[in-house]
């Protein structure tokens, strides 16, 4: 996929996820618009419901303390005997004996005249001890009206019941009216929290579809430069060895034979770069974890970076090549595959030899850590952008150069190191700076 598709995939993506993010705004304000109506005209009703209910609560009350009243004291002394201390709570101030059984009949009246149809709950209280000496819970039903929440002989009241005692004032709790401050409660959770978390969804979705085809997309560009650097390493041996049989063939060289050799020399040097380049593919193509075995002894890594240095300094003479060592850790021991470390620090070279435009200078230095030692590899190469770093030791991966295929490999050099470094139960990390240098850190562990 191309630049172009993915840009196009891109901005169809964002219309897409904008256009459904306008769509649910505009449909999460209408539905919110219509339920605050319908909470507005709910919470009006309910407190015309209340506010009903109230005045039939206070009138039938206030009858019953008149009828009370006619018998036993004054009416002038009515005037605020009745409080309403919440929207289902009343409590009627009284001064005589008022007879249990008599105050029940006289609330079922009043109630069902005012066509109050709702449980209640009464009880007399005596001000002296502050206590309830009487109450019952009664309970409307259409079939019966209003009767006692229990049918024994403790949940009637009884009009043969023995009755000394003064009370100063009654309640009547109504217990399925609800309040009004509880009807006016706010819902606990917004609309806007669940069109939130469908947005953040659609959002993780769609960059995750995203980051699918961007890594897609750099898989194929890895794959197109392996496979053009794999045709180029591939060809330039083929046509070398095509090209010395083609002189064999076509001359005689019975009498010269030392150009005879020399023929034979290079195709027999081109036929081993050639295996050699077809081994690194297929061994790198084989190192699994699940494969992978350490032929672990215990080595000197100092002196493994020594033979290294002369070995780069000796055949790498001609361009100049220098490479010093810093070697400061108190002891070079680790417990190591020999084979494989030794690969690790000669690919690290290379790279540092193949990636510079100038003459390579190479630092490698050691220091002691607390489990293990640090070996460090800077050079003075072409270095790399920050956004490379994160891609070099995948495999096949190369700094993409177009058509130009001045540095030999085919990718497999850091992916293969970063492995090893692995298995070895150690760290590899990386600093960069375009046209600076690069500097590899390697941690080993001790044992």
């Amino acid at each position: 996929m191309n630049r172009k598709n993915i840009n196009a995939v891109v901005i169809l993506g964002i219309i897409s996820l904008a256009s459904i993010l306008v769509v649910q705004m505009v449909w999460m304000r209408k539905t919110i618009s219509i339920q605050q109506t319908n909470i507005a005209i709910q919470e009006k009703e309910d407190s015309l419901n209340l506010k009903q209910f109230s005045e039939q609560a206070h009138i039938a009350l206030r009858n019953l303390l008149e009828e009370i009243s006619t018998q036993t004291a004054d009416s002038s002394d009515l005037y605020g005997a009745v409080k309403q201390v919440r929207t289902n709570y009343f409590t009627v101030d009284i001064n005589e004996e008022l007879h249990p059984y008599y105050l029940e009949t006289l609330l079922k009246k009043e109630f069902y005249d005012q066509n109050i149809h709702q449980d209640f709950q009464y009880g007399i209280y005596d001000c002296f001890t502050d206590s309830i000496v009487f109450g019952n819970l009664i309970k409307f039903t259409k079939d019966s009206l209003y009767a006692p929440v229990s049918d024994t002989i403790t949940g009637i009241t009884s009009a043969k019941l023995s009755w000394k005692k003064d009370g100063h004032y009654f309640t009547v709790y109504f217990p399925n009216v609800i309040s009004e401050s509880i009807s006016n409660s706010e819902p606990l959770i917004s609309p806007w929290i669940y069109v939130s978390i469908i947005v953040l969804l659609v959002l993780v979705f769609f960059g995750y579809t995203l980051a699918v085809i961007l890594r897609q997309k750099r898989l194929s560009e890895i794959k197109t430069d392996f496979i053009n650097n794999m045709t180029h390493e591939l060809k330039t041996p083929i046509a070398t060895i095509a090209l010395s049989s083609e002189m064999l063939l076509r001359n005689d060289f019975s009498n010269d034979e030392e150009k005879l050799k020399r023929y034979a020399g290079i195709i027999h040097k081109e036929n081993k770069r050639l295996e050699t380049q077809v081994e690194r593919v297929l061994n790198v193509a084989k190192l699994d974890k699940e494969h992978l075995v350490l032929s672990k002894e215990i080595m000197d890594i100092h002196e493994l970076l020594e033979e290294a240095q002369e070995n780069i300094n000796f055949n790498q003479s001609e361009q100049g090549v220098k490479v010093e060592l810093n070697l400061n850790a108190e002891s070079g021991a680790i417990n190591a595959d020999p084979v494989h470390i030794t690969n690790v620090i000669y690919n690290l070279l290379d790279n540092a030899v193949k990636y510079c435009e100038i003459i390579p200078e190479i630092k490698v230095s050691t220091r002691t850590d607390k489990k293990g030692i640090v070996i460090e590899f800077t050079d003075n190469g072409i270095g790399m952008k920050r956004e490379e770093l994160k891609l070099i030791f995948d495999k096949f991966y190369r700094i993409p150069t177009g058509n130009l295929h001045n540095v030999k490999g085919f990718g497999l050099g850091l992916y293969y190191v970063r492995l090893i470094i692995q298995e070895h139960g150690g760290t590899i990390d990386v600093k960069s700076q375009v046209g600076k240098g690069t500097t590899f850190t390697i941690w080993l562990p001790k044992n």
